[in-house]
């Protein structure tokens, strides 16, 4: 084995975004089981494809707890606590209101301190209005802030369509958190670059590499303010994206997928994303910026270790 191939071969990758609560990857769709629970198998292939942790997304209270269960039953997973914006009109309804709720969030990061690496994800969903109105989203995208601030945790931010809403908060409320990577990005390198004058760092998944206009703005991403991602189950780098034709040359390959009808346990679900695939974005990203798939993945991890310490 040459030295590359032992380099590869020891490649440690984080997976910043994985809805793994989702109950698709138990093999229930839409509430039918259509086929056996294979989460063990599931985290097996990420584990082969040189993934080392997890961070388990909670969309909501009752989400962050079921991705602290899930990460009690495994060493390599953390979690995030929060209230996704979409998810926000379920805060007034909580019993005793929106303190009630925050103060929820803030004792289930309490005690779980050693599972718990960041605040979120929250944000800011301006094309999914239909779920949480604007006033609703923006009031309690601000009280992540201070969730932040009590806890000392970085923030897992959520940003689609905002009109400079989601960065005139970030910029008001700049002192009241460490850091915080905005996940799933799909923005111009305008959009980019006032991120990163935020301080920000920012997460690339399959979403974040669709067209031509998203690969530009993401090789103009410093690699030492980027992270990694698959946000799966959704967000896989399809045949019709413009970076699907940089994946023709990689060395890592795809397991077989098959229709969840045919299920089988070696093989993954078709449309249904896996941590296994981050390899894709990894290569994409390292063509990106004209980097050996090794040395980005070092650069990566190291960025993550930094803001998310919790993990180890």
């Amino acid at each position: 084995m040459t030295a590359r191939h032992i380099l590869r071969a020891s490649m440690k990758l984080v997976d910043i975004g994985a809805n793994l609560t989702d109950p698709v990857f138990r093999g229930k769709y839409r509430g039918n089981q259509a086929h056996p629970d294979d989460l063990a198998q599931i985290l097996a292939r990420a584990r082969e494809a040189g993934i080392v942790a997890m961070m388990v997304t909670g969309g909501n209270l009752a989400e962050s707890r079921h991705a602290i269960e899930m990460c009690r039953q495994h060493p390599n997973l953390y979690a995030t606590v929060g209230c996704h914006p979409t998810r926000t009109s379920e805060v007034s309804k909580y019993p005793g209101g929106a303190q009630a709720y925050f103060a929820a969030l803030q004792q289930l990061i309490a005690d779980n301190r050693d599972k718990v690496v960041a605040v979120g994800e929250c944000g800011l969903d301006y094309d999914r209005l239909h779920f949480s109105d604007k006033p609703t989203q923006l009031e309690h995208f601000v009280r992540h802030f201070d969730l932040a601030h009590a806890t000392g945790l970085p923030l897992f931010l959520h940003d689609r369509n905002t009109k400079g809403d989601f960065a005139r908060l970030m910029k008001e409320n700049r002192l009241k958190f460490t850091e915080g990577v905005v996940h799933s990005f799909t923005g111009s390198v305008d959009e980019a670059r006032e991120l990163l004058d935020l301080g920000l760092f920012i997460g690339i998944n399959g979403c974040s590499l669709k067209t031509e206009e998203n690969l530009a703005a993401v090789r103009s991403i410093p690699v030492d303010r980027l992270m990694i991602e698959t946000d799966c189950p959704y967000c896989e780098i399809r045949p019709t994206h413009a970076s699907h034709k940089l994946l023709e040359n990689a060395e890592w390959k795809q397991p077989e997928s098959k229709r969840k009808e045919r299920w089988s346990e070696v093989c993954m679900v078709k449309s249904r994303n896996e941590p296994c695939t981050i390899r894709q974005v990894l290569h994409v990203l390292a063509a990106l910026h004209n980097m050996d798939e090794a040395e980005m993945a070092s650069k990566l991890y190291a960025n993550t270790i930094r803001v998310f310490m919790g993990i180890n």
